[in-house]
């Protein structure tokens, strides 16, 4: 689905990433796909994770038509709303409910907490990534989170990372984790201090790498998991 959302994505930029200095050389900005051929690929990825889908329980199959709605809006949602990053958000984050209605035929509040919390943290990342195309984006008539905030686009999205990182504190507060995790978190939040450093005089090249450098976030903070998980037993 990952891979079906970046078809959709480029599919619905296919005319204006030519115009984006980042995006000008994808496939269909430069015309070596079609748009059919997009679109074939998009419904045949969609149509294999259905089929994986298809393996699990009812509840699971309905939230995913949720998730692939979501994946289809997000992308013309930059046209509409200056908050698409949002929904990326929430198109990242079906897999938590999705993953607990497979185990537990349920999605218990500690779910939408772990929900909420990736949103935030898709949300400060994207924001970082918007941050790159500011210019571009603003010639164009694009609308994104790293626009709306204007000129305390890097602090605004610093406090929302501050938010990600509570909301995990208290996701291994719910979950009994121990200290393995909360140390993963404190390495997490340095790497996201150096993000916000990197970012301080808004060079797109360095807001491009600070949004890459989540990539490590995410890392940690599954080490620390496991490891809380191992040691536990």
């Amino acid at each position: 689905m990952r891979s079906a959302g970046c078809v959709i994505n480029d599919y619905a930029d296919r005319n204006i990433d030519g115009d984006v200095a980042r995006t000008r050389k994808r496939p269909l900005a430069v015309r070596k796909v079609t748009e059919k051929e997009a679109l074939a690929l998009f419904v045949g990825l969609a149509l294999l994770a259905f089929a994986l889908v298809l393996m699990l329980n009812g509840l699971s199959v309905i939230l995913s038509f949720v998730a692939l709605a979501i994946a289809i809006i997000y992308p013309f949602m930059k046209r509409i709303t200056y908050f698409p990053q949002v929904i990326l958000g929430m198109a990242f984050s079906m897999a938590i409910p999705m993953a607990f209605a497979a185990v537990q035929e349920d999605i218990p509040n500690t779910a939408w907490l772990l929900y909420i919390t990736n949103l935030l943290w898709v949300l400060a990342y994207d924001t970082l990534y918007g941050m790159v195309d500011k210019k571009d984006d603003l010639k164009i008539g694009i609308k994104s989170t790293a626009i709306f905030f204007g000129e305390a686009d890097l602090q605004i999205t610093a406090l929302i990372q501050v938010m990600f990182l509570f909301g995990m504190l208290l996701v291994g507060s719910r979950f009994d984790l121990n200290a393995y995790y909360y140390v993963s978190l404190l390495i997490a939040a340095l790497l996201i201090a150096w993000q916000v450093y990197l970012c301080r005089n808004h060079q797109p090249d360095k807001c491009f790498k600070a949004f890459i450098n989540n990539n490590w976030v995410g890392l940690v903070i599954f080490c620390g998991i496991l490891l809380a998980k191992w040691t536990a037993e």
